[in-house]
């Protein structure tokens, strides 16, 4: 026995029967299709019948695709994304206006009818009989929620939307079976608020919560009679309709909405009348759509989630089934940024960069121990126009960076770390001459070792001449001695130096490994302030690194229920003893409190660092932390092509740019702001014995002074390999030796390391 419909009635094979004929027609009718003659129609009605089982019992509904909302770490809006701007809303939210009047415009025997309807077929058949056109339509509600269904899930897919669209009796009859199935399922109510949600009303709004507030700016629960029969009237032809951009047209059709409410007795023809009056009233609410929207200067930040969701296989096996689920949409992540962070880090980069000068500069700044990215800004905004940027300057390329900067002596701690870890003392003494040729062979990885070209030695030397050792590690580390790590790795080999970056996340933006070759103890290999940032993170947690994370958690909503999503978590791991890392932190306390980092001290707050300036000035760094925050800053040429010499960057001139004097006050400026109110915490120091050094008088610079007294540059090129200022402002020495080709490992040539050999 076919099964019957509860409270009796057909059932759906019963009402597929009898209506079949009639939903060909109506078919016919809306596709502008002639009709065929009366033999022929018995043909075609045969053939529909067998379509019409073969199709699948069950209409596969897929969620609504709605609006994600980003948060920072307090729960404040930074964004809003989405592939449709949706929110699904239940009816009881959506105004009884808005209920009635799409229903009388649209279908005004809802109630009254099933899938089908026959009376309004009839009267379609009849009208465009005597037209002889098209001139009206006979789809339910019902079905035209269903074709809604299948344009939803074609997305964006041209040729599925042509296909969900196409004007074929094929494709009505699939409407049909469904349409009967959706009111066996669901019911009116549902059905009404299914398709209220679904249906598109135009200025990129989906559903009606969206669409008042695209044009009223409130929620779809307070529409008003006259508001509700605006947008009830949308639906039929977006574009001819939109209110926006043809206001008389709209206001004609608004009120052919209020004319039906009223002979449908929704509302009384003084209501109508009253409203016919009144004008459209818009308020509208322009699309906020993407990262370009983020407030606080976090459009980069949003980039960078919005990668971490597409690519880590937490939310996804594969990139398909990811992006699936963000274009979708209904997500709410609240992220790790601190507002106050980032706000800290936007003013730092708007007081000392603009956004037209010819270098720019990115910070970022992330949580020790836990590895929470606390902000990421730059001085030339997310966007397409000139001087803006969709280039993430703070990360790596595979997350939507550039290709890296390389960080220069901001390396060096790395360098010391893994000889302290390899049972170097911490007062070790080297000859540290002006110049040298880098000592060879040097042992690598796999029982390899690195050996200098006898015929054209690579060398290198000091910013400055009057930098001669010998020194230990404390002064050497203060005053960024090159030719003292240089030494330094060459004793302990390469091998250790590698490992111990690996361990603390150091790995070159480009993806690339990380060669073989002693200049990397001056940092030849390009990496992003995100790296750096969370390098010295390690430090400061006392030889603990944490992975950096973005994600705090994410909610998904599909339809009306709500779930938790798995998030990517930080890996915690050893890096370096604490003695190590304590070590480390008393040295780089010593560059801030007395060396080339002076310039960002942060007062009566302890803080550590190190300064950085690479090849001819083409970037200069600082990194730098407390016990609770590290940070790092860039500032130099994207492109690699412009030298930070005879410069001028944030309205103020410079001779040369070193690490000290534009990335230092940069980040102390960003990291007062970022901890004010915050705990004052110490580190843990130890007592490094003293190695006796000879007097060198107070110069604590890389290389010479850039103001005659105080001696605060740093080491100017990449590895001394060009010599720096020559103290009290002098003129730069002129380099003794040739560079060989590929000595650098730089931005677009592709060298790798320095000139020599593996043996």
């Amino acid at each position: 026995m076919p099964k019957k419909r509860s409270g009796g009635g057909l059932s759906p094979t019963q009402q597929a029967a009898k209506f079949l004929g009639v939903s060909v027609l109506a078919g016919a009718v809306l596709a502008g299709i002639a009709l065929p003659a009366v033999g022929a129609l018995g043909l075609a009605a045969k053939g529909s019948v067998e379509s019409f089982d073969e199709l699948p019992a069950n209409m596969k509904t897929p969620p609504l695709s709605q609006r994600t909302t980003i948060l920072d770490a307090d729960g404040g809006q930074i964004a809003t994304v989405y592939s449709r701007d949706r929110t699904v809303v239940p009816l009881k939210d959506i105004s009884p206006y808005m209920q009635k009047a799409i229903v009388a415009i649209e279908d005004s025997r809802f109630y009254q009818h099933g899938a089908v309807d026959l009376k309004g077929v009839l009267r379609a058949l009849n009208k465009n009989a005597q037209t002889g056109g098209v001139s009206e339509g006979a789809s339910t509600l019902t079905q035209q929620y269903v074709k809604n269904v299948f344009i939803e899930e074609a997305g964006d897919d041209p040729t599925k939307v042509a296909q969900a669209t196409q004007q074929t009796i094929g494709r009505k009859i699939r409407e049909l079976k469904y349409a009967i199935q959706v009111e066996e399922e669901l019911g009116k109510k549902k059905i009404l608020e299914n398709y209220l949600n679904i249906t598109f009303f135009g200025q990129q709004a989906y559903g009606v919560e969206a669409a008042a507030q695209r044009y009223f700016s409130k929620s779809a629960k307070d529409l008003s009679v006259e508001q509700a029969a605006l947008l009830a009237g949308i639906v039929q032809s977006p574009s001819r309709y939109d209110p926006v951009n043809d206001e008389a047209e709209a206001t004609k059709r608004r009120n052919t909405v209020l004319q039906r409410m009223a002979a449908v007795g929704d509302i009384s023809r003084a209501q109508a009348a009253d409203a016919m009056k009144a004008p459209l009233g818009l308020k509208v609410s322009k699309p906020k759509n993407g990262c370009i929207t983020a407030v606080k200067g976090a459009g980069f930040f949003c980039d960078y989630v919005r990668e971490v969701f597409l690519t880590d296989p937490v939310f996804g096996k594969t990139k398909e089934q990811r992006a699936k689920i963000w274009n979708q949409g209904g997500l709410t992540i609240r992220t790790t940024m601190d507002p106050q962070s980032q706000k800290a880090a936007q003013r730092s980069i708007k007081d000392h960069v603009y956004k037209s000068d010819e270098v720019a500069t990115a910070a970022s700044i992330v949580q020790p121990g836990t590895g929470k990215i606390l902000a990421m800004g730059q001085s030339r905004p997310y966007g397409f126009k000139k001087n803006e940027t969709q280039i993430n300057l703070s990360v790596d390329q595979s997350m939507g960076g550039g290709m890296g900067y390389q960080p220069g002596s901001t390396f060096k701690p790395i360098v010391a770390a893994a000889a302290l870890e390899d049972g170097m003392p911490a007062n070790k003494v080297y000859s540290s001459p002006y110049q040298m040729a880098y000592p060879s062979p040097v042992s690598a990885c796999d029982g390899k070792r690195w050996v200098n070209d006898p015929n054209s030695p690579a060398k290198l030397q000091n910013e400055n001449s009057s930098e001669v050792g010998p020194y230990d590690m404390r002064e050497a580390t203060a005053k960024s001695v090159n030719t003292y790590y240089v030494q330094m790795i060459s004793d302990i080999g390469i091998c250790p130096v590698t490992t111990m970056a690996k361990k603390m996340g150091v790995v070159r933006a480009d993806g690339d490994k990380m060669p073989q070759v002693p200049s990397i103890a001056l940092g030849t290999q390009e990496m992003s302030p995100l790296t750096m940032a969370n390098a010295y993170a390690t430090f400061a947690s006392r030889g603990m690194h944490c992975t950096p994370v973005a994600i705090e958690s994410v909610s998904r909503r599909v339809g009306d229920k709500t779930s938790s999503l798995e998030v990517p978590k930080s890996t915690c791991s050893r890096a370096m003893s604490e003695n190590t890392a304590d070590t480390i932190n008393t040295l780089l306390k010593g560059v801030v409190e007395d060396g080339t980092g002076k310039k960002a001290g942060l007062g009566s707050r302890p803080s550590a660092g190190k300064t950085g300036t690479t090849d001819e000035r083409y970037a200069a760094w600082f990194v730098g932390y407390t016990p609770n925050m590290a940070g790092a800053v860039w500032v130099g040429d994207p492109a690699h092509k412009r030298k930070m010499v005879g410069i001028t960057i944030g309205g103020r001139s410079y001779g040369k740019v070193f690490g000290g004097e534009v990335p230092g006050p940069i980040w102390g400026d960003m990291m007062s702001g970022a901890l004010e109110g915050k705990p004052v915490e110490d580190f843990n120091t130890v007592h490094i014995p003293d190695s006796k050094p000879r007097d060198r008088g107070d110069g604590d610079g890389d290389g010479g002074r850039d103001d005659g007294g105080n001696g605060d540059n740093d080491d100017g090129f990449i590895g001394g390999l060009v010599g720096g200022n020559n103290g009290g402002g002098g003129e730069e020495p002129t380099p003794s030796f040739s560079i060989p080709e590929g000595f650098i490992r730089g931005q677009g040539n592709g060298g790798n390391g320095n000139g020599g050999r593996f043996g």
